[in-house]
């Protein structure tokens, strides 16, 4: 049987959840081939259908609905995780300012676009976003992953958390990024992984130690307290299953979308 494809990020959070699903620690219904990608790469890539099992970020599966559904398991969505814009120096108002973004399709920018206009977005791969602040190309930096524990070494201060502005508004934990499987694979099937994605996530947490070397193998940042503080923000409750708070939440998020004309409306339930 040809392995099925499935793409996901470099971070700790995603190399920690599907570490035995890669490796063969668990059972799944067809054998597996992990692609890693920057997020949005992946997001890209899910524009053009090229993977049946995607990571990706809510705002790009916003866009996505009608080709693609979420899996229950294995997605960041919590409270404490939301991105942050940071500077050199205190930031009064977003307007005419260049902002170093991680991609036009990452839940970050979609939240810097609700929370505020007039700014000029720059795009760079999030790993790219510190260094450009720092050396003054950009007037401030949208950034993710492991960059939220490291940017003071960058000499860069935090002037906004979007993740508190959302929580705020909403009352509601922040969606981040889902696993997404495509609705032609059909609903046993799709099933089936989101069973393999849960039971790979229970081995990571019951064998931690295992899964250090291949996390590290892809990492940004390699010391182990930035990967193991990454791992408990990003990994959570709502990634063993997105649960009725979670739902509520990404609802929430797409409809605020809707509403700003960044993504299209769907019908089609968010979840299998």
């Amino acid at each position: 049987m040809n392995p099925m494809q499935l793409g996901y990020s470099f971070c700790p959070n995603d190399t920690f959840i599907f570490y035995a699903l890669a490796h063969g620690r668990v059972a799944t219904p067809f054998p597996i081939a992990e692609l890693l990608e920057d997020v949005e790469t992946l997001n890209l890539w899910a524009m053009q259908g090229k993977l049946p099992l995607t990571k990706i970020s809510y705002a790009a599966y916003g866009r996505l609905r009608e080709q693609y559904v979420a899996l229950r398991s294995g997605g960041a969505v919590g409270r404490g995780v939301g991105p942050l814009l940071v500077a050199k120096g205190p930031v009064d108002k977003l307007v005419d300012k260049r902002i170093a973004i991680p991609g036009r399709h990452t839940t970050a920018f979609m939240l810097l676009s609700l929370y505020g206009s007039g700014f000029v977005p720059v795009e760079m791969r999030y790993d790219q976003i510190m260094p450009s602040v720092e050396r003054g190309e950009v007037d401030a930096g949208l950034i993710i992953h492991e960059s939220r524990f490291t940017y003071p070494l960058h000499g860069l201060q935090k002037v906004l958390d979007l993740g508190e502005w959302w929580e705020k508004l909403t009352g509601l934990p922040l969606p981040l990024g889902a696993i997404l499987a495509r609705r032609d694979l059909g609903t046993q099937t799709i099933r089936a992984i989101d069973r393999a994605v849960r039971a790979s996530l229970e081995y990571a947490w019951a064998h931690p130690e295992e899964t250090v070397a291949y996390i590290k193998q892809h990492a940004q940042e390699l010391q182990d307290e930035v990967i193991w503080a990454h791992i408990k923000t990003y990994v959570n409750d709502f990634s063993q299953d997105v649960g009725p708070e979670g739902e509520q939440a990404v609802n929430a998020l797409f409809r605020r979308g809707e509403a700003a004309g960044l993504i299209p409306a769907s019908s089609r339930p968010s979840f299998i």
